[in-house]
């Protein structure tokens, strides 16, 4: 069983940074780990994913150059560096992991956290 706490959200203006940080125990060898967002009444969105070794990362289009998503050495961590955040970046941030080799961007993961909010003002 795989369990994950995020924690580093907070409310901050367009053009800053914030870092997310998503607490890992129970995680198998070969786990993927992403973060996702979602505001009401929208889908959950992928956000970025890394793979069980780090070798490969993919990123929203969105994102692309502003987020930079990584991991500690013992995999007991997972980070989503965002900088020039902008108010289209406003939602609730999810850390989400999946014991498989799939690691894309689409919410077919088996476990979740329970999200943390970011807000960004103008």
């Amino acid at each position: 069983q795989v369990q994950l706490v995020e924690s580093g959200g907070g409310s901050v203006q367009a053009g800053g940074s914030l870092r997310l940080s998503c607490a890992v125990s129970g995680h198998t060898s070969d786990t993927c780990m992403a973060w996702f967002r979602q505001v009401p009444e929208k889908e959950r969105e992928g956000v970025a994913t890394i793979s069980a070794g780090g070798s490969n990362i993919h990123y929203a289009d969105a994102v692309k150059g502003r987020f930079t998503i990584s991991q500690d050495s013992a995999k007991s961590a997972v980070y989503l560096q965002m900088n020039s955040l902008k108010p289209e970046d406003t939602a609730m941030y999810y850390c989400a992991a999946r014991s498989s080799s799939y690691c894309g961007l689409s919410p077919i993961y088996n476990y979740w956290g329970q999200g943390t909010q970011v807000t960004v003002s103008t």
